[in-house]
């Protein structure tokens, strides 16, 4: 009678792969991250760039406009001083809103300006208080007036903002198209051309022009926000920190490797 004998395998400890999803997630998120921080460094130098030169342009002498505007250049001409000469048509004056300044609710009021050659332009004539509009102060200047303003774009809606109801008067964004068309369109002259007034008086005439319901423009400053560096210190701060993480996990992953049997 034959004697059979069982033979125990050895025990061999399990060892974990130090390439682990965890671990391959860690070391990408501080690649990436810093590749990010690098991209937002090149952004921001462009935005330096755009803002200074913005400033150029608005230290330059104000210019006539020709009675036919080039359509296509106006975004190389932004934040250029223009002088404008003409009379408000009121029977086409569009509130633009709302709108605050100060914790004052209120508007801006946008006018076509017809010039004398018979060419109509859209002028942002600035704020003026919700209490004062139904006045309509700011509808009895039949004069010839002088405007110096700055040549701009139409505004950037977003997500939120509600659409334009040109039929009930309600403007929530300076959809330029649309409101030259409200206002006569080409056949009538008016140009798809946005001029924002400036307003360089100090704070006792805005609250007398407050008082008195008449619109007062913008300063002659550059509105462009510039948040690149806050963008550049958050990514490359996150591309530290997991760096740090994926580095410590690393060396607790091969110490626990070294304490098992081999």
């Amino acid at each position: 009678m034959q004697s059979t004998t069982t033979t125990t395998p050895a025990y061999r400890a399990k060892k974990d792969s130090l390439l682990s999803p965890t671990m391959i997630l860690l070391g990408i998120v501080p690649i990436f991250t810093f590749a990010l921080g690098t991209w937002q460094v090149e952004r921001l130098k462009w935005k330096i760039n755009l803002i200074d030169e913005l400033h150029e342009k608005l230290s330059r002498e104000p210019i006539p406009l020709p009675q036919r505007i080039n359509l296509s250049a106006i975004p190389e001409f932004t934040y250029r001083k223009v002088l404008l000469r003409g009379r408000w048509d009121h029977a086409h004056a569009m509130l633009l809103g709302p709108r605050v300044h100060d914790g004052t609710k209120g508007y801006h009021v946008i006018e076509p300006l017809i010039r004398a050659d018979g060419t109509t332009l859209l002028v942002d004539r600035g704020f003026i208080s919700q209490e004062q509009v139904e006045g309509h102060n700011y509808l009895k200047d039949d004069r010839e007036v002088e405007v110096l303003g700055m040549l701009r774009t139409g505004h950037q809606r977003n997500n939120f903002t509600p659409d334009n109801k040109p039929e009930e008067g309600m403007w929530y964004w300076a959809d330029i198209d649309a409101m030259a068309a409200h206002a006569g369109g080409e056949h009538a002259g008016v140009q798809p051309v946005y001029i924002e007034e400036i307003f360089e008086g100090h704070a006792g005439e805005v609250a007398n022009r407050v008082a008195r319901g008449i619109p007062f423009g913008r300063p002659p400053t550059v509105d462009v926000r510039n948040s690149h560096a806050s963008y550049v210190v958050t990514w490359y701060s996150l591309s530290a920190f997991t760096s740090i993480m994926f580095l410590r996990l690393l060396l607790k992953q091969r110490r626990a490797r070294a304490s098992l049997p081999r």
